[in-house]
């Protein structure tokens, strides 16, 4: 079984506010990966940057998590999982943003769980597993 990192927890990293060292610590039977769409995300973090500062010490952390954690595609397999889960999710009225609809069809579609802070949206995807931080 593998966790897939949400863009959540990732910039709490970034801020100092989660240590992703000690949430890993005693877990190294597990997989941890992100989705590309995260890594889309926090790319976009990258470019919106206030100031070229910024903008550099934001590019230096995303790379450094690309370097550090697999990054799954979104894939032939996810996005037949993520047609079904949206197909799903709009015939009972449910609407979620695409982002998170795309993270979670990958975790399913690799038999992973999702670690985020983000519990108002996955939350409402069937059959995905989560871990919630607060």
């Amino acid at each position: 079984m593998g966790i897939i990192l949400d863009r959540s927890i990732l910039i709490e990293h970034e801020r100092g506010l989660l240590d992703i060292t000690s949430f890993i610590a005693g877990r190294e039977n597990e997989e941890f990966a992100m989705s590309v769409i995260s890594v889309a995300e926090l790319l976009h973090g990258v470019h919106r940057a206030d100031s070229e500062a910024r903008r550099i010490k934001r590019n230096l952390f995303v790379e450094q998590v690309i370097d550090t954690f697999p990054v799954f595609p979104f894939d032939l397999e996810t996005s037949r999982m993520y047609a079904k889960l949206w197909a799903e999710l709009l015939s009972n009225g449910i609407k979620i943003g695409a982002h998170d609809l795309m993270i979670g069809a990958t975790a399913i579609s690799k038999g992973f769980s999702v670690a985020t802070f983000n519990k108002r949206h996955f939350d409402k995807i069937k059959g995905l597993r989560l871990e919630l931080l607060q």
